[in-house]
């Protein structure tokens, strides 16, 4: 008697496990089902931005990655190697910066093309697709010390940065962009110095092509993973990510790094009677 009602005991505990597991799957939030973001983001004054760029102000990405490898981060916020800087000076370097994040994604279109239309008809097409879809909410954040990174359609031949909004966003304080994607009207943003890392050239408008995705969550650019507060530095060597939780202890290894390298080479100059240029001034 005694092993048959533990028999039907046990039986009832796999039927009760049965039940659990099944009704633990139960079903789908509707919240999950309409689309739900798991990456949290956090928003930061200009005072903390600035406070913090102070402690990168000059730090080469060399040394930024080599900092990161003492923080513990070996590897991490290393963008893609064949995103470089669009043109280099090296007598000043302006084409180094160091900026907080500021993120936005595009997306291919779903929609049509304008097709076979009269100008005026295209003009008006143009206007409204640029307005409604493929905007720039984005430059409304930006401010002085933003580093724009832009995810974007990188199999589209797409400009989705000009000669015209670059210069636009460097009047509003940010100190450089970088794209995964591509730029058009290149020799001009070169005449313009304004500091740009990309994958390589485009052409076509955005309208037809692309539509804003989001703006200020999460991307990925180059294989790296961007939050919106991140540090971005950029130099010849192309462009590191520093995770803004760990962004003071990098700095502060980054800049140890810089003082001692510089030191050396001035004393290899010296030796090599060369004169002193920007590379080694403290």
């Amino acid at each position: 008697m005694k092993k048959r009602q533990l028999g039907l005991l046990i039986a009832l505990i796999g039927l009760m496990t049965v039940g659990m597991n099944s009704s633990s799957k139960g079903p789908v939030p509707e919240d999950l089902r309409s689309g739900k973001d798991f990456l949290p983001t956090s928003v930061y004054t200009a005072e903390e931005d600035q406070e913090l760029l102070k402690l990168f102000a000059g730090l080469r990405v060399a040394d930024v990655s080599d900092g990161m490898d003492k923080a513990g981060l070996p590897g991490i916020g290393l963008v893609d190697p064949s995103i470089l800087p669009l043109w280099t000076d090296l007598k000043n370097f302006s084409h180094r910066f160091a900026g907080i994040a500021v993120t936005a994604r595009y997306v291919p279109t779903q929609k049509p093309h304008a097709g076979k239309r009269t100008p005026e008809e295209f003009d008006k097409w143009e206007g409204e697709f640029y307005s409604q879809y493929s905007s720039e909410p984005y430059a409304d954040l930006i401010r002085p010390g933003t580093a724009l990174v832009i995810d974007d359609v990188e199999e589209g031949d797409i400009g989705s940065i000009g000669s015209y909004n670059i210069m636009e966003w460097k009047g509003r304080g940010c100190v450089g962009v970088v794209t995964d994607a591509a730029a058009r009207d290149t020799d001009e943003i070169a005449v313009e110095n304004v500091p740009l890392y990309l994958r390589q050239r485009g052409r076509g408008i955005r309208p037809g092509r692309n539509e804003i995705e989001s703006v200020n969550r999460p991307v990925a650019v180059g294989g790296v993973l961007v939050m919106p507060g991140d540090v971005v530095v950029a130099d010849g060597d192309g462009v590191v990510v520093v995770p803004r939780g760990q962004a003071r202890s990098v700095a502060a290894f980054a800049r140890e790094i810089m003082e001692e390298d510089k030191a050396g080479r001035r004393e290899l100059y010296k030796q090599l009677r060369l004169p002193p240029d920007a590379s080694i001034k403290k």
